[in-house]
């Protein structure tokens, strides 16, 4: 940084020159260095400036200040346009995100739908004639598995522990109790029908 004093000065065309102890020739400086200045400059102010070479060879000064002037803030400037438009560009690229993140999520349930019908229609069981059963098949599963009738008045009957006929108090509790208890020892040939033997319950047949 370089200190002279303004030695001329044309207010009519905005420039003048500065000397300096320190440099050889005057320096040229113009009022567009000193524009953030409070003042115009005028002849005898100390001036700090730094030397800038031209195109054509010439140097001139630059980041100019005059000494003991206060230097002019940098105005505001309102940006009403361009936050806009920032904003309107967000909301454009916010809103397509969206919508392509929707159908995305769209297609890819669309896909595992098809995908799990495919492959439920693949999984249907084909019945072939031979896997039909026939008469002949019914009755001899009728002959090996006789229906079992489970009497209807069964509403006071519980399991509670009871194992043996001669602890039954009807055939009919003789019939829940071989149908929905563990452990009991009342139908030995497991035919259905309990307390065979039992003379009991010989008149309730």
């Amino acid at each position: 940084m370089n200190k002279g004093l303004l030695k001329s000065w044309k207010t009519d065309k905005g420039f003048g020159f500065i000397k300096s102890d320190t440099l050889e020739h005057d320096t040229f400086i113009h009022i567009s260095a000193l524009k953030h200045m409070s003042r115009k400059p005028k002849v005898g102010d100390t001036i700090y400036f730094e030397v800038a070479t031209q195109p054509d060879g010439k140097t001139k000064a630059i980041n100019c200040r005059i000494e003991g002037v206060t230097e002019l803030k940098a105005p505001y400037q309102k940006h009403t346009q361009q936050p806009y438009r920032m904003a309107k560009s967000n909301f454009a690229s916010s809103f397509l995100g969206k919508v392509a993140s929707i159908a995305l999520i769209a297609a890819l349930c669309f896909y595992a739908i098809n995908k799990y019908n495919a492959h439920s229609s693949n999984q249907t069981p084909i019945l072939l004639n031979d896997d039909l059963a026939t008469n002949d098949d019914l009755a001899t599963f009728d002959e090996k598995y006789p229906e079992v009738v489970i009497p209807k008045s069964t509403q006071n009957f519980t399991c509670d522990g009871r194992q043996h006929c001669s602890q039954m108090r009807s055939k009919d509790e003789a019939i829940f109790f071989i149908n929905n208890c563990p452990n009991t020892k009342m139908d030995g040939d497991r035919d259905g029908d309990p307390c065979e033997n039992d003379s009991r319950f010989k008149n309730e047949w």
